[in-house]
């Protein structure tokens, strides 16, 4: 199993996560619950799938979920 948080993609992705939120957080109140909500979940399931990925077993698996996390980019 590998360590997820060793990874530089994954660190970037919870940067750019981050930065998405507080991007967002400056859209107006009316996007509360549509475009803010989507960005933001776009946002947090990248480096949600690389975790994800790195506790699957084999090599296929992991890149099934690295290539879900380029999706959701």
């Amino acid at each position: 199993m590998r360590n997820f948080r060793e990874l530089e993609v994954w660190k970037d992705s919870r940067a750019l996560a981050k930065e998405v939120y507080q991007i967002s957080s400056n859209l107006p109140d009316s996007e509360k619950y549509g475009l803010i909500s989507q960005i933001n979940r776009c946002a947090i399931s990248i480096p949600a799938n690389i975790a994800e990925g790195c506790s699957k077993f084999s090599q296929k698996d992991f890149v099934r979920f690295l290539q879900i996390s380029l999706g959701s980019a």
